[in-house]
C-alpha cells in the first residue's frame, strides 16, 4: 500500500472517524463490556492510524483494523493497571458468549454490533428513563447536551442517568446479543424510540450551524431497515416509512446557503420519488395488519403531505383526523401542538391560534421554541403583528439551532 502525506492522512481519518467511529465503539464495548475503556480505546486507535496509515496506507478495511488496534490498545491499558490476568477468564468466556449468540442468529444474517449495543442499552433491567438517552449517548455518538436537549431536560440530570446505565450494564452483567424471538417485543417500543431519536437529531438538528446531519438520519435508516429484517413488525415497517417519507424532503428544505424553505414553498420536483414509493407501501402493509401504532399513524400523515400537489391541495381534514387518532393513542402536547396548525390551513389562523393558546394555558410547551414560532406564524397571518412581534422574540430566545434562529429573526424583521 502506497504511503499518504500526513495532511491526506489525517483528511482520511476524520471522514472515517465521522461515518465508522460508533460502529467501532459499539464492537469494543461488546468486547471489553467496558463503556469508558472501549471509549479510550477507541480514540487510541483512531491517533494510532493517523501515524501509521500515513506510513503502511489505508487498509482495506479501516474498521477491522481500527477495532483490532483499539483492542490491543485496551489490553495495553488494563496490563498498566495490573487488571489484565483477572480479565483473562472473563473475556475468554464474552468472546463465547458472543460467538454462541452470533451462530443462533445467522440465519438471520445479523451481523452488526451498534443494532446488539442498542439492545444492550434497552434491557428490561435498565431504569426506562435511562434506556434511550443512554443509547443516543453511548451508541449514536450525541452529545449529552443534545441528547437533554431531546428530552427537554438539563444536562447535568442527563449526564447522570447515563453514568447510571453503564453502570448497570457493567454491574448486571447484560450480554451484547440480538434477543431471542420471544424477548424481542418487550424491547421494541425503547429500540424504536431510539432509532427515531437519531433520525429526528439528524432530520432537525436540536443545535448547531447546520439544520440537518445527513450521517445520523441515515444511520436510523439503516438501523430501521435491519431492525425490521429482524422483525417484520406494523409498527417498524411504521418507523421506516416516517423516516423514508421524512428523508425524501430533504433536498427541498434549505436553500444552497443552508437557510430554512416552509413545507408550503418548497419545490416538490425536489422531493426523492423513490423514497416517498417506498414510504407509502410501507404504511398501507402497516395500516391493513390493523396492529399499528404512532409510528404509522404519523407515517400516514406525512404521506398525505407527499401525494399532495402544494399546500392548497393537501387534504387537512385527513390530516386532523390523522392527528386526532395519534392524540388518542398517544396523547401528548406536541400531537396537539401540530394538529393546531393543521387547523390552521383548514379553518384559518384563529382556529390554530385557539389550540394553541389552550396548550399554553396549560403551562405547557413553554419552553419549546416551536410553540412560539408556530404562533408567531398564525398571528403574523391574523395580521396580529403586535402578538406576532412578541412571540417571534419569545421563539428567538429560546432557539439553539442557527438556520432556525436566521428564518425567525426575517419574519420578525418583515414585522417591523
Amino acid at each position: 500500500m502506497p504511503k499518504n502525506s500526513p495532511a491526506s492522512t489525517q483528511h482520511t481519518v476524520e471522514a472515517i472517524y465521522l461515518t465508522e467511529s460508533r460502529r467501532v465503539f459499539a464492537s469494543l464495548v461488546r468486547l471489553l463490556r467496558d463503556f469508558d475503556l472501549a471509549e479510550e480505546a477507541l480514540q487510541e486507535a483512531f491517533a494510532a492510524a493517523v501515524v501509521q496509515w500515513a506510513e503502511s496506507g489505508i487498509p482495506e478495511s479501516p474498521r477491522a483494523w481500527l477495532i483490532s488496534a483499539g483492542r490491543f490498545k485496551a489490553i495495553d491499558t488494563l496490563r498498566r493497571r495490573g487488571k489484565l490476568d483477572e480479565l483473562k477468564l472473563e473475556i475468554a468466556g464474552r468472546m463465547d458468549e458472543i460467538s454462541q449468540a452470533n451462530a443462533s442468529s445467522s440465519n438471520q444474517e445479523i451481523e452488526d454490533d451498534r443494532l446488539r449495543l442498542i439492545f444492550a442499552c434497552c434491557h428490561p433491567a435498565i431504569d426506562r428513563l435511562v434506556q434511550v438517552p443512554l443509547t443516543l449517548r453511548e451508541v449514536c455518538g450525541l452529545t449529552t447536551e443534545e441528547v437533554a436537549s431531546a428530552f427537554l431536560t438539563s444536562s447535568s440530570t442527563m449526564a447522570q442517568r447515563i453514568v447510571r446505565g453503564k453502570s448497570k450494564i457493567r454491574d448486571a452483567g447484560i450480554p451484547f446479543i440480538i434477543p431471542s424471538a420471544d424477548d424481542l417485543p418487550e424491547r421494541l417500543e425503547s429500540v424504536l424510540t431510539v432509532i427515531y431519536l437519531v433520525f429526528s437529531e439528524g432530520y432537525s438538528a436540536s443545535s448547531g450551524d447546520s439544520m440537518t446531519r445527513a450521517d445520523l438520519s441515515g444511520e436510523a435508516i439503516r438501523l430501521g431497515r435491519l431492525l425490521l429484517e429482524l422483525l417484520p413488525d406494523p409498527e417498524v415497517m411504521g418507523l421506516v416509512a416516517l423516516m423514508l417519507l421524512q428523508e425524501s424532503r430533504r433536498e427541498a428544505r434549505t436553500t444552497s446557503g443552508g437557510d430554512i424553505i416552509l413545507l408550503e414553498d418548497q419545490d416538490r420536483t425536489l422531493w426523492d420519488r423513490k423514497l416517498i414509493d417506498e414510504g407509502q407501501s410501507l404504511v398501507e402493509q402497516a395500516l391493513t395488519t390493523r396492529r399499528f401504532g404512532a409510528y404509522t399513524l404519523q407515517a400516514a400523515i406525512v404521506a398525505v403531505h407527499a401525494g399532495a400537489q402544494s399546500t392548497a391541495t393537501t387534504d387537512w381534514l385527513q390530516i386532523i383526523a390523522l392527528y386526532d387518532a395519534l392524540h388518542a393513542m398517544n396523547p401528548s402536547p406536541i400531537v396537539e401542538l401540530n394538529r393546531a396548525v393543521a387547523l390552521a390551513m383548514q379553518h384559518g389562523p384563529e382556529a390554530g391560534l385557539a389550540a394553541i393558546d389552550s396548550i399554553v394555558e396549560r403551562g405547557e410547551l413553554l419552553s419549546y421554541h416551536l410553540t412560539h414560532a408556530a404562533r408567531a406564524e398564525l398571528c403574523r397571518r391574523a395580521g396580529r403583528v403586535h402578538d406576532a412581534r412578541t412571540a417571534y422574540e419569545e421563539a428567538i430566545a429560546l432557539v439553539r439551532q442557527e438556520p432556525e434562529r436566521r428564518f425567525l429573526e426575517r419574519r420578525l424583521a418583515e414585522l417591523k
